[in-house]
């Protein structure tokens, strides 16, 4: 009896060990939020008439983390006057400082601890502005490093954006994105989530699956396959943008594809995945 009884503690404390506290989540938002310019200036989906439903966008869903795609630097100074809790790592493609755009971190600094961070240009040239293979853009990746507070568990964040036109630059951007991850996150969880301009059967992902990363859609029951790439309602639509994840539990994977005040907030809309490290 006695030896029963300690067995059954024994299954209880290891249950207790292994349970997933819901204070451990962390929300991590990818989202293109469309730069502003060209033929937005005037029309009714610009920036200015955008980006309170943006900020209403992030305040509601109050992310750990966020990945934004095309942002400028006006834009991003916007965000940042609004959203005082969050700070930003990224560099803008075209000269490493504020020009063109931002593959842009934003992360909450009560929640999540930068333990470090580095913007690659996606070409042959990683450490200088440059253009890579058939792109018709520079490209970048930009990581961060990340310390959850209430945990202690770390965890690399990889923020990109595939090119539209080159199908060669998609493919080798995948293949160096799937590199940087093994050589940065060998001993720790990654996730790498963007706008990466193909659906999920392009087979520009599978040096992702290589590298150990999988698709967080499939991850979970609670998920979502609505378009993200909306277009400003201007067609069907198709879903380009993504998540990849290692060594994390995926709980919920979300298009955030709600009235936040304007028919569209951009031309993408924002996913989102809760996980578990």
């Amino acid at each position: 009896m006695k030896r029963f009884c300690i067995l059954s503690l024994a299954l209880v404390l290891l249950s207790l060990c292994g349970c997933r506290h819901e204070g451990d989540e962390l929300k991590v938002i990818s989202f293109n939020i469309r730069y502003n310019g060209w033929g937005d200036i005037d029309g009714e989906n610009r920036w200015a008439n955008r980006r309170d439903a943006v900020v209403r966008m992030i305040r509601e869903e109050q992310p750990a983390a966020m990945g934004l795609q095309e942002a400028l630097i006006d834009q991003l100074q916007y965000l940042d006057s609004c959203l005082p809790q969050y700070r930003r790592i990224g560099v803008g493609r075209d000269d490493g400082r504020e020009g063109g755009e931002f593959m842009a971190v934003y992360y909450d600094t009560a929640r999540l601890e930068l333990t470090g961070s580095d913007t690659w240009w996606l070409s042959d040239s990683a450490e200088v502005p440059s253009y890579g293979w058939d792109a018709a853009c520079r490209r970048t990746v930009t990581r961060a490093a990340f310390r959850d507070r209430r945990s202690g568990r770390c965890f690399d964040y990889f923020n990109t954006h595939l090119d539209h036109v080159g199908q060669t630059a998609r493919a080798e951007s995948a293949r160096m994105v799937a590199a940087l991850v093994d050589g940065h996150c060998f001993d720790k969880p990654a996730i790498v989530g963007g706008d990466m301009n193909s659906t999920i059967d392009d087979t520009i992902f599978h040096s992702l699956y290589a590298a150990g990363l999988q698709d967080a859609r499939t991850l979970t029951d609670s998920t979502s396959h609505a378009i993200t790439y909306n277009a400003f309602g201007q067609n069907e639509g198709k879903v380009i943008d993504h998540f990849f994840v290692r060594d994390m539990k995926v709980l919920r994977f979300r298009t955030l594809d709600d009235d936040y005040g304007v028919p569209y907030i951009s031309d993408h809309y924002p996913i989102e995945v809760t996980i578990s490290i």
